[in-house]
């Protein structure tokens, strides 16, 4: 199957003149985790993810696209979606542009992570389940721990979600960061961030995403698959008696299914 099947066409995106502060809003109102970015003539040079938008701390800044545009894969409707898959994984993108071709590199669609797991499946060497390749050691947070402090380690952990848990260890949500850049409390957790006291930021729980989806260590990697696409999550709990073992998430997924396919 190729890309062109499967890419959503007339992307939303951005021109590398633009300000950042409009990225963020246009990403905050679509719901989006990356933006194609465009030249004067409407060429794709690179995309703008949800970890640029976190170094703006104003509200107003005349800061440019330009200085934080992302290198892209090389992804046209011709590419095969395990090479397109490949493409993002070694690239550590969740969506990339897909250009008319490689000698021009006009905007025809975009494509990600979510719309290759929709149409494909774990090989026969795949590893069978959650517990094969899950990440243990999870970093969590505490329902009562400032968003500021949260999202502190999101910048020093490189996280785009961590797990919520109780002092007892019993799993209760997640946030994402998606969840505290729509809630309008990113100015003022990055402004804590910047050395202000932490004691006036609002609390992780009203930002948190509840119920946690999660699974068991013994899960397939196919009803893994299907649980993420079904609730539109980028990552599942794996959880054990309610105590959180460990999280997979939609890049986990992807690699296993590339296992054996030539393309891992």
């Amino acid at each position: 199957m190729k890309v062109g099947q499967i890419m959503s066409k007339d992307p939303v995106s951005i021109r590398e003149d633009d300000h950042m502060t409009h990225a963020r809003q246009i990403m905050r109102d679509n719901l989006m985790r990356g933006l194609p970015v465009l030249d004067g003539e409407q060429r794709v040079v690179g995309i703008l993810n949800d970890q640029d938008i976190l170094n703006i701390k104003s509200s107003k800044s005349n800061v440019t696209v330009r200085g934080y545009v992302r290198e892209y894969p090389a992804i046209t409707p011709d590419t095969d979606i395990l090479e397109a898959a490949k493409q993002l994984l070694d690239a550590k993108q969740h969506r990339a542009p897909v250009i008319a071709s490689t000698g021009d590199r006009s905007l025809v669609g975009i494509v990600s992570e979510v719309d290759i797991l929709r149409n494909i499946e774990p090989t026969k060497r795949s590893p069978k389940t959650v517990g094969e390749i899950m990440t243990t050691g999870v970093r969590t947070a505490y329902p009562d721990e400032s968003i500021a402090k949260l999202w502190s380690n999101m910048l020093e952990w490189d996280y785009t979600g961590i797990p919520v848990v109780s002092h007892k260890g019993q799993a209760m949500g997640i946030v994402t960061r998606s969840d505290i850049i729509r809630s309008g409390y990113i100015r003022t957790a990055s402004s804590n961030t910047q050395g202000s006291s932490t004691g006036d930021s609002p609390k992780v729980e009203k930002v948190m995403s509840t119920p946690l989806y999660s699974v068991s260590p013994d899960t397939s990697v196919s009803e893994a698959i299907q649980t993420v696409l079904e609730r539109n999550i980028g990552r599942i709990s794996v959880t054990n008696d309610n105590k959180l073992v460990g999280i997979v998430d939609r890049y986990d997924l992807l690699k296993a299914c590339l296992k054996g396919t030539g393309f891992q």
